[in-house]
């Protein structure tokens, strides 16, 4: 029987290589301790989208009128999708393009590892830190501004499926557009762009009852406007729902819209996911 060796941060894996599920987990344990090690990262990460909040918030703090809710509160869900959305779209399409233009990713390539583990790895970097972003949102939520947590279990699990459909779905938009930088160094502005894009016409920093319905409807074709539609679901009371496009949550269509951009994010990293930079071939 042959022996195999792969080296992986700082440990050496010898004998039978463990599977694409293991490895996946141990990738995932290096990305986080190696998120964690960048301590400008991980401050910029966690702060922006509070410190946005604080700002939004504080300039616009009036009642919203005929939705029982101030518009501190209103703010509070569609940062945390926000937040959930730059975590995974954003951290990885950047992080990806440059491990790519660094050529990390061809060297994880020659190595036994199962591709599987490579992308496992990501996904358990993107749920620690969304997990987190949400958590200190909530905080800050709760503390600062009166929103009110679910009291019922039915709300806590629109929740979960929300931000694990959200979050798996912006995951996969995130490796897909990581190949389409020429370089790692034009990575930030090219994912950063349409993201900032989406934010003003999702709901995430004007009222979507302010925003045209050409512009809203085309944030409905992402994911980031339903997210931010469910989690004002999740948060907010039902008076609220006046201020929809369609005067309502629409859990079941967020459901679809989410799941649906699931599988297409699959089949577009599928498609369009490379191991080298153009240059190299």
């Amino acid at each position: 029987m042959t022996t195999t060796a792969v080296r992986m941060g700082s440990e050496t894996f010898s004998g039978r290589l463990p599977g694409a599920w293991e490895l996946g987990l141990r990738r995932g344990a290096l990305e986080i301790k190696q998120f964690f090690r960048q301590r400008d990262q991980v401050v910029f990460t966690f702060a922006f989208p509070v410190v946005f909040l604080f700002l939004f918030a504080s300039i616009f703090s009036d009642d919203v009128k005929g939705a029982g809710i101030t518009a501190s509160q209103l703010y509070v869900p569609a940062m945390m999708a926000a937040g959930i959305m730059s975590t995974s779209f954003q951290s990885l399409g950047i992080s990806i393009a440059i491990e790519r233009d660094e050529r990390v990713l061809r060297r994880l390539r020659g190595t036994p590892m199962p591709p599987a583990a490579y992308f496992l790895g990501k996904i358990w970097l993107v749920l620690v830190t969304g997990l987190l972003e949400t958590a200190i949102l909530l905080v800050v939520g709760t503390t600062l501004y009166d929103v009110d947590l679910p009291s019922g279990i039915g709300k806590w699990a629109d929740f979960a499926w929300i931000f694990v459909l959200g979050l798996t779905a912006c995951a996969l938009l995130g490796i897909a557009i990581s190949s389409l930088p020429k370089s790692g160094k034009s990575a930030t502005s090219v994912v950063v762009l349409p993201f900032l894009v989406l934010q003003f016409i999702s709901g995430v920093y004007i009222a979507i009852d302010t925003i045209p319905d050409w512009m809203l409807n085309i944030g409905a074709l992402f994911p980031l406007k339903w997210m931010c539609q469910g989690l004002r679901g999740v948060f907010l009371p039902d008076s609220a729902k006046v201020l929809e496009q369609a005067g309502g949550w629409e859990f079941g269509r967020i459901a679809l819209v989410l799941g649906a951009w699931c599988v297409g994010g699959l089949l577009l990293c599928l498609l369009t996911f490379r191991w080298k930079n153009r240059r190299d071939g």
